[in-house]
Parts: C-alpha cells; structure tokens; sequence
C-alpha cells in the first residue's frame, strides 16, 4: 500500500502523476484511490510466495514539491477474501 499527501492545492496532480507511474512487472491487480486532503492511495497485489518480507516493485517517491508529507508505504498479506 502507498499513500501520500499533496502539497496544498496539488490533489490532482499527484493524482495524475500516481496513476502514470509503471512498475517493473505486472501486479495480479493495482487500485488507486483519493480521498479528502488531498490524499492518494495505490494498493496493488502481488502474486508472491516471499512472504511481507518479499522485494517487490514499489511507486517512488514523488517530486518533494508534489507532496506535504513523505510517501507512506505499508506491507499487508491477505489472510481472507470475501465475495
């Protein structure tokens, strides 16, 4: 999971600049949402049997100007999945 904060009144174009962004391979499914502050979220899922600990390819880091804060990054693994 990637989640950043834009820098006052750059909401959309850090938007943009997330949804252009490629990734070495191709996650099994990538979702990018915003949310209220200005915030960006980009989740993708990975086929991978490494574990939390696996390398796996991550968005960079934006422009410092694009964000008001630095780029956070979690790491989940899926334990369950309803329909």
């Amino acid at each position: 999971m990637w989640e950043a904060r834009a820098a006052e009144g750059r909401g959309a174009e850090l938007l943009a600049w997330a949804r252009a962004q490629q990734l070495p391979g191709a996650p099994l499914r990538r979702e990018t949402f915003r949310a209220p502050g200005e915030r960006v979220l980009v989740l993708t899922w990975w086929a991978t049997d490494g574990g939390p600990d696996a390398e796996l390819p991550e968005l960079p880091e934006p422009d410092a100007a694009l964000v008001g804060r630095p780029v956070h990054r979690w790491r989940f693994e899926s334990v369950e999945s309803l329909t």
